[in-house]
């Protein structure tokens, strides 16, 4: 979602027109870069000892379809072409690509180590929000700006609430490996509230980015009434809140253990919904 959410910026508000073979090069780079990095977190995870019962939720490792050495050859593999793909993407997007694309797999291939230091949110935060969408705005127009760094904060916000509720879930495992996440330290009641501002803030900010560009003059370009449109995923966001609210209920107990997936559905609408409005901004 980043890497789309950057490429229709570019076009509408980065003076450029569409490429649309660097777009696709720059999604697959991301997509490739994005399963290595989760792929070492779950070797990170089986060392520590998290996710070995296998539920409905479990993957590759703890079901015996791959071996953890397996595993970790293929995010070494793909971690590398990853590389040498956004190096030869760098060498024709330009010097501020590299600068972007070497923090992002820096922090992806540490990202097992910042999870269990309370990290893996800040980390999804920057990579798979801030980063992919700054990045794919350079892969556009070749050169750095504000611009899709704040823009991509309501967005950001949501892939921190994906995990979020999935460090929610597991908090008594990872405790008990040792595993201290922002989930642990603020405990169920701070988790709930936390969650809470991940999912509604997004909602604020818009409004936000629209008038106050407008009234400081900080030479950030004010977001165009068409983000507006993001409302229409309002509703999701309150029943996201509820299934937070219910996570107790023996009526409904996998609303709870499914919350990230259904938070992460709510983020590709929401993202989905603010790129057609930067799309609508450059055609209007």
């Amino acid at each position: 979602m980043p890497v789309v959410f950057g490429t229709s910026l570019a076009w509408a508000f980065g003076g450029t027109g569409l490429s649309a073979p660097r777009f696709l090069w720059a999604l697959a780079t991301m997509i490739v870069l994005h399963s290595a990095a989760n792929m070492l977190s779950d070797v990170a995870d089986d060392r520590r000892g998290l996710d070995r019962a296998v539920t409905p939720l479990s993957g590759a490792i703890p079901r015996g379809f791959l071996t953890r050495g397996q595993v970790l050859r293929g995010s070494v593999v793909l971690f590398a072409a990853g590389t040498v793909s956004g190096l030869l993407l760098a060498r024709a997007a330009g010097p501020a690509l590299l600068v972007v694309g070497a923090i992002g797999v820096v922090v992806g291939a540490s990202y097992g180590l910042l999870k269990a230091r309370a990290l893996g949110d800040p980390a999804v935060f920057l990579n798979f929000g801030v980063l992919g969408t700054l990045g794919a705005w350079i892969v556009q127009t070749g050169s750095f700006s504000w611009l899709p760094v704040v823009w991509a904060v309501p967005l950001a916000l949501l892939v921190a609430a994906i995990l979020h509720a999935n460090n929610w879930r597991d908090v008594a495992d990872d405790r008990a490996c040792g595993v201290v996440t922002v989930a642990a330290l603020l405990g169920d009641r701070g988790s709930l509230v936390y969650y809470g501002v991940l999912v509604f803030l997004p909602f604020l900010l818009v409004p936000v980015l629209m008038t106050v560009p407008r009234l400081t003059g900080l030479g950030l370009p004010p977001m165009s009434p068409a983000f507006l449109i993001v409302f229409l995923a309002f509703p999701g966001a309150l029943r996201l809140w509820g299934r937070a609210r219910r996570r107790a209920s023996p009526r409904s107990p996998f609303d709870f253990a499914l919350l990230d997936g259904a938070t992460a559905r709510h983020n590709l609408l929401f993202g989905l919904l603010a790129t057609s409005a930067a799309l609508l901004s450059g055609l209007f």
